[in-house]
């Protein structure tokens, strides 16, 4: 399992348990994120970028000693494990992507925005790498509080699923500041994988033909990751590719309805492994695109 931008492996608490029941579920924080160590990031380019999380995802596989695993990456995660299934097929038996990043391109709309005024500062300000990040540390002690405010807006007012306990909620705050406030490293990745807006400046679609490993992609209904740039992908894929949405969620499927991510991840995975995979229906509730 690997996360998205912006978070860490702790982001998938309410999973482990029931995927642990059927699986062994190994979650990794990627480097320069979370636990893991943050080296100061000198890549300048995206294709150097790509590497830096591929090559050392590759390096730390070999030292697990792991040669074969189902892979599912969340967002930018996803992004991450399209990229290491292409660059080494061999070693994933199946990609689960999870509201995905990289399959969209950037919109005529985005395009007339940037050659506003408004657009050219703020697309200044993405390319200087000014990350979210950034101003978390910047605000020292009162830096807690916007993630609090982040945490209660993203999982508890505005969620269409599954709501937050009141400790759930200061946990995770607290994790996510904690991880957010440390040193600079793979958030710096920012500006080189993607264009204002997070449009991938390499973008998926464009290796869809080289695709070798069955795929799903997960997304909630009300993921702002748009399912259509995966059907878009899909029609050029030579390998198995379904496209599921689950209901009451958005981005954090994961969170925002556990049960619904589960089912989801279940099917997929009894589907694309079993010798009969057209006996598998799809669970009550999910929608298949």
């Amino acid at each position: 399992m690997v996360h998205g931008y912006a978070a860490s492996q702790g982001f998938f608490y309410r999973n482990f348990d029931a995927l642990a029941s059927r699986f062994r579920v190994v979650a990794i924080d990627q480097l320069g994120w979370g636990g893991s160590s943050r080296p100061d990031f000198t890549c300048k380019s995206t294709e150097e970028t790509e590497d830096w999380f591929i090559d050392s995802f590759e390096e730390w596989r070999k030292a697990k000693n792991i040669s074969k695993f189902i892979l599912l990456g969340h967002s930018f995660g996803g992004y991450i494990a399209s990229k290491y299934a292409l660059k080494h097929p061999e070693r994933v038996q199946h990609l689960v992507l999870v509201g995905s990043a990289g399959f969209s391109s950037e919109t005529e709309r985005i395009t007339k925005f940037l050659s506003t005024w408004k657009g050219s500062i703020l697309n200044q300000i993405w390319e200087s790498n000014f990350t979210p990040q950034t101003i978390i540390r910047g605000l020292g002690p009162w830096g807690p509080d916007l993630v609090a405010r982040y945490t209660s807006a993203r999982f508890i007012q505005y969620s269409t699923g599954e709501l937050l306990t009141e400790s759930e909620s200061k946990l995770l705050t607290d994790y996510v500041y904690h991880t957010l406030a440390a040193k600079a490293s793979g958030e710096l990745c920012l500006k080189y994988i993607f264009s204002f807006g997070a449009f991938a400046k390499s973008p998926l679609l464009h290796s869809a033909s080289e695709w070798k490993v069955p795929t799903t992609f997960i997304y909630g209904f009300n993921d702002w990751m748009n399912y259509e740039g995966a059907q878009e992908a899909r029609k050029h894929m030579k390998v198995p590719c379904e496209i599921i949405r689950v209901p009451q969620s958005g981005h954090f499927v994961f969170i925002e309805n556990p049960s619904g991510f589960h089912s989801a991840v279940f099917y997929a995975c009894r589907r694309f492994l079993s010798p009969d995979p057209d006996s598998e229906s799809l669970p009550e509730g999910l929608t298949s695109a």
